[in-house]
């Protein structure tokens, strides 16, 4: 039923905006009843919310992942930049109400996923710096452009991608790790054999 609400919700708010709807049109669309829509949300702010903690909290519980669970920082990187990249396909409806809705989201659920993307945007950077520290990544560029540069390329994403487009989610993730990688990476990390894989070029020879 909480699946069959936010469902809904995410074709109304995308039609009418989060105030052209009323929880009567909820309730009233996804064929449940007031009571099972307050029995998983106290209000309507709440449930615009959740929408948006749920891709919020995937691509920071993939990127915490790639990090706890890779050795070196290309591959951590590699995986972040990929499921990074597959949100855009997995949570489309809840990224486009994002985008469209969030002025609405009250104070303390405003904090709440403010919250998270700092700690996404940690994560990133102190990865940049890892990388540095590791010699894989090129010590001249500056960590804030770099990783903010990053963020803004991979988050228009929302603006252009179509699941029916020519490219599947993979097949852009793929291109987004390569041209990422191919600017970050020093000349010996380009080098490394653990890498070759990562890049579009390999790809075809293989």
């Amino acid at each position: 039923m909480k699946n069959r609400i936010i469902d809904t919700s995410l074709q109304l708010f995308e039609k009418h905006g989060f105030h052209g709807v009323s929880v009567n049109q909820i309730v009233q669309e996804s064929g449940t009843s007031k009571g099972g829509f307050y029995h998983h949300f106290h209000s309507k702010d709440e449930l615009l919310f959740v929408i948006h903690d749920y891709f919020i909290s995937y691509v920071l519980n993939k990127a915490m992942e790639a990090i706890s669970t890779s050795t070196h920082p290309t591959e951590k990187m590699q995986k972040m930049i990929t499921s990074f990249v597959k949100v855009f396909d997995l949570y489309k409806p809840h990224i486009s109400v994002f985008y469209q809705e969030s002025g609405y989201l009250k104070p303390l659920y405003a904090s709440a996923i403010k919250e998270k993307r700092e700690k996404y945007k940690t994560l990133l950077f102190n990865l940049l710096e890892e990388g540095v520290a590791a010699g894989e990544f090129r010590p001249e560029l500056d960590r804030t452009i770099t990783g903010m540069s990053i963020l803004g390329m991979v988050n228009w994403s929302y603006k252009w991608y179509k699941r029916e487009g020519e490219k599947s989610i993979e097949e852009i993730a793929e291109i987004y790790v390569d041209l990422i990688l191919h600017g970050l990476l020093t000349t010996e990390a380009k080098q490394d054999s653990r890498y070759a894989r990562y890049f579009l070029n390999n790809k075809a020879l293989t």
